[in-house]
């Protein structure tokens, strides 16, 4: 059904993301608002060529946003915290 690019967009590097990462091997990722666990843990394993032992999935619904007089709302997104095994970890810059 998905391509393993399609199903993450992209790596999320924040503070908090970064120090998750170093103290418990959990990873944050923006991924398709379609895609299930079980394919974000396989496309995570195929790409970073690493062993994923827990994934947890969030919608993130959009913020309503003004600019001057026009409303708007930012797009709807799905994250996922994808925790890797203890010997494994991932170079995100």
């Amino acid at each position: 059904m998905f391509d393993d690019c399609n199903v993450i967009i992209r790596p999320l590097i924040t503070e908090q993301g970064m120090h998750f990462a170093n103290t418990r091997s959990a990873y944050s990722f923006e991924v398709n608002k379609k895609a299930n666990k079980s394919q974000i843990k396989n496309a995570i394993e195929r790409i970073y060529s690493v062993k994923v032992s827990k994934v947890r999935t969030a919608n993130c619904s959009g913020k309503y946003r003004r600019r001057g007089r026009t409303f708007g709302m930012t797009p709807s997104w799905k994250k996922a915290v994808v925790v890797l095994e203890p010997d494994y970890h991932i170079d995100l810059f």
